[in-house]
């Protein structure tokens, strides 16, 4: 936490601005249509060929894959670069560059990094700034000869800090006889895209990073129909930040949208850290902290009283800006990154948890799940007793008092039994509070709190929030051994890893299709069991996929059986995995709510003490 004396000069700040600079006008964050005149500047005549693609501010050529039959533009750029005048402000639409047609058969470049609190990335800050802050681009992929098919729009994962738009969309697209369009796009990250405070808002925009992904979306609905896409049938899909991000949209506007962006939502493992409000003390914190790496805040009122801290930070070169981003990060508590969503009353209106329990939504149709072991990685290796948790959980969630932290670890009791690591079935006990593939004891323990608050309960109100009332929801849990979070995402986009058997990745990879196709996630039971089954035409419960309501919580656990038992090394533990060949799909139905020793009440006890952490 930085220090109370930030707090105090930050007020003080605030009184200046109020007494002198106040803010400036400026567009709205939210622009609806905004490509309806670059639209106007398309020319009548025929492209040459059928990869290139007028955009009426510039024309791209793409590649063609004779062997997948895909069709693939990627580094297409969909906004202005967001820099220097446009760092912090909201997206804008290209300038036009039509000299001459783009080659597409690059990636354009990636935002910049920043990691999560831990003590490596404190001495190893070089890798998070090899980047550009001109890396608002995007990636489409089509079956060749496309028209009207369903769109699937991918928005990467990496804790609103890191990662990149650069999926490639073959495999899945093969695997689903090249049925539907996919898009990737890239967003501001860290502290160029999630930088907050009451100053930030008054002259830029807080959410710089939601509403990128935003503007993407209305360059779906614009342009998808060139590329082969059904603007009016789009999916949004999401891992982790991504989810979490997905997650946002359906809350988008206090869920006036309706289906104007997209129809359907996929979230896996949807991240939901702590989100204050827009001027609350902790984004206004990383605000200050910012502004003194980058040399524009020295812990006391600016000095300058023509120049404010924001017009500071404009005149800051990339570098400056990218290696301050990198250093108030990495410096943050263990497993959390500083930049992150806000509450900012415009777009994001609410914090989900509450949001979600008033039903008050965009799009049709949910498919959302989460791996079984989510919070192992973002909790520190080093928590052995019951009074090492309770520091842990004191300083992730700093609004507890004594008796909250007792009420939280009632609702997760401790079989001291266990002294050892495995995967738990999810049915019986020992469960997940007390033992995973790579921890046990109180470590285990921690690692599902922090699981379940941050990835695994957010997946539970969306499933409730899209149950019934003409919507529906579908549950899933990625179980495969060690089933860390971000494991499942090769599962769907390969290549696989040496724990997914080829039945299991050609079964996810139907699923997450026919979800985009059909709004239902359901497979056939050959498809499901696999070929490897000893009796493949057996009923499978993927093949009638169980809707989720709260009187019937069901949901899929994707599992395997069989393999070579073997083990690898990871988070400081033997894990015990099982490889090919000999795998074989488990693919069986469970009820969410009373999985792993009641899991859906633990959620409702999250949910019921959300001003205490907010989320």
């Amino acid at each position: 936490m930085k220090s109370f004396a930030l707090l105090q000069s930050s007020l003080l700040l605030s009184l200046a601005l109020a007494l002198g600079l106040g803010s400036v006008a400026r567009a709205s964050p939210i622009s609806s249509q905004p490509f309806a005149d670059l639209l106007a500047k398309r020319q009548d005549t025929q492209a040459t060929d059928d990869l290139t693609v007028d955009l009426g501010y510039s024309q791209y050529r793409g590649t063609f894959n004779a062997t997948s039959n895909i069709s693939s533009w990627k580094g297409i750029r969909f906004t202005a670069p967001p820099t220097d005048n446009l760092r912090w402000q909201p997206p804008q639409p290209p300038s036009l560059n039509r000299t001459a047609v783009i080659d597409a058969s690059q990636y354009g470049s990636q935002c910049p990094q920043n990691p999560f609190g831990n003590p490596q990335a404190q001495t190893d800050t070089q890798q998070y700034q090899d980047a550009n802050e001109d890396c608002l681009f995007l990636n489409v992929f089509a079956p060749k000869n496309a028209t009207g098919l369903p769109v699937m729009v991918w928005i990467h994962g990496g804790g609103y800090g890191a990662g990149n738009g650069q999926y490639d969309f073959t495999s899945i697209i093969n695997a689903n006889d090249n049925d539907f369009v996919g898009v990737a796009i890239q967003y501001r990250l860290g502290a160029f895209g999630f930088l907050a405070s009451d100053e930030l808002s008054r002259y830029g925009v807080a959410n710089a990073g939601i509403l990128d992904q935003r503007f993407a979306l209305e360059w779906v609905q614009a342009y998808i129909s060139q590329f082969g896409g059904d603007p009016r049938n789009v999916t949004i899909a999401g891992e982790s930040a991504g989810g979490g991000s997905v997650m946002l949209h359906a809350l988008g506007q206090g869920g006036t949208l309706g289906t104007s962006l997209f129809k359907n939502v996929i979230a896996a493992s949807p991240y939901l850290p702590l989100q204050f409000g827009y001027k609350d003390f902790e984004p206004s914190q990383s605000y200050y902290a910012f502004a003194a790496q980058a040399g524009c805040f020295n812990g006391s009122a600016y000095g300058n009283t023509n120049q404010n801290i924001f017009q500071c930070l404009l005149t800051k070169d990339s570098q400056t800006l990218q290696q301050a981003n990198v250093k108030v990060s990495a410096s943050s508590f263990f497993g959390t990154w500083s930049f992150l969503p806000v509450t900012d009353g415009t777009y994001v209106q609410d914090v989900p948890s509450q949001q979600l329990n008033a039903r008050r939504i965009n799009g049709k149709h949910l498919l959302v799940g989460n791996n079984g072991a989510e919070g192992a990685l973002f909790v520190p290796r080093s928590i052995n007793t019951e009074q090492d948790l309770t520091k842990w959980l004191k300083t992730l969630l700093p609004l507890l008092k004594d008796e909250d932290v007792t009420k939280i670890l009632q609702q997760y009791p401790l079989d001291t039994n266990v002294t050892t690591n495995y995967a738990t079935n999810g049915l019986d006990s020992p469960d997940a509070t007390s033992v995973s593939p790579v921890a046990h004891g109180q470590q285990a323990r921690a690692d599902n709190i922090y699981g379940e608050l941050t990835f695994v309960c957010p997946s539970y109100w969306m499933s409730e929030a899209y149950s019934g009332s003409g919507r529906s929801a579908y549950r899933y849990q990625y179980s495969v051994v060690p089933a860390l979070h971000g494991n499942d995402v090769v599962g769907y986009f390969g290549p696989p890893s040496n724990v997914q058997g080829p039945d299991f990745v050609k079964a996810f990879m139907n699923i997450y299709g026919n979800f985009v196709t059909n709004d239902n996630p359901s497979i056939s039971s050959a498809l499901a069991n696999g070929n490897s089954s000893s009796s493949p035409s057996q009923p499978n419960a993927a093949e009638n996929w169980p809707k989720f309501s709260p009187s019937t919580p069901y949901q899929i656990n994707l599992n395997q059986t069989g393999g070579t038992l073997s083990s690898m090394p990871d988070l400081g533990a033997n894990v015990t995995i099982f490889t090919g060949p000999g795998l074989r799909n488990n693919f069986t139905k469970v009820n969410a709510y009373t999985w792993e020793g009641g899991r859906g009440a633990r959620c409702d006890y999250w949910r019921s003490i959300h001003n205490l952490l907010p989320n």
